[in-house]
């Protein structure tokens, strides 16, 4: 009972903390690209963002590029350098000598840095390739027809035999 009760709570704290924010969860998942946060960041990094309630200077955010500015849509993560929730974030790569050209509010904010997977690409490219589906796909293939319970039956197995003639 209680390696069950631990098990549900592993599971809803991992809803809690990971479930994207697209499945009404607070999270979100980034994959970095570019040189822009070295040396903090690297490219091919997967960073887990937690939406928070209130976001500070020198905070790293993950951020979507304001509906009517050129990018608009793209994600992108870099530090928190002044402004305010309100009226804009000013934010900067560490990596950068100028601060972004957008201001976004806490709105288009996605979430602060919680959690850093280095060259977690690797990962996902090795799961999107078709060995790993067809692996996949095959052993679920096995497992199922393993412990399907076959429905074997003494008649069907030993049944009447007959002698030869």
């Amino acid at each position: 009972m209680a390696l069950i009760a631990a098990q549900l709570a592993f599971v809803a704290a991992l809803l809690w903390f990971c479930l994207p924010q697209g499945f009404g969860g607070r999270a979100d998942w980034v994959l970095v690209s570019g040189t822009s946060m070295l040396p903090h960041l690297h490219t091919g990094d997967v960073v887990l963002v937690d939406h928070q309630s209130a976001y500070h200077v020198g905070e790293v955010v993950a951020y979507r590029v304001p509906k009517g500015q050129v990018g608009a849509g793209y994600v992108v993560i870099h530090r928190i350098v002044g402004g305010n929730g309100r009226t804009g974030w000013t934010l900067q790569g560490d990596n950068r000598t100028a601060a972004d050209l957008w201001h976004p509010t806490d709105r288009n904010v996605l979430g602060a840095k919680l959690l850093r997977i280095p060259d977690a690409w690797l990962a996902l490219r090795f799961l999107h390739t078709p060995l790993f589906l067809g692996l996949l796909a095959g052993f679920g293939i096995f497992f199922w027809v393993a412990f399907s319970g076959g429905g074997d039956s003494d008649d069907a197995a030993g049944g009447t035999q007959q002698g030869l003639r």
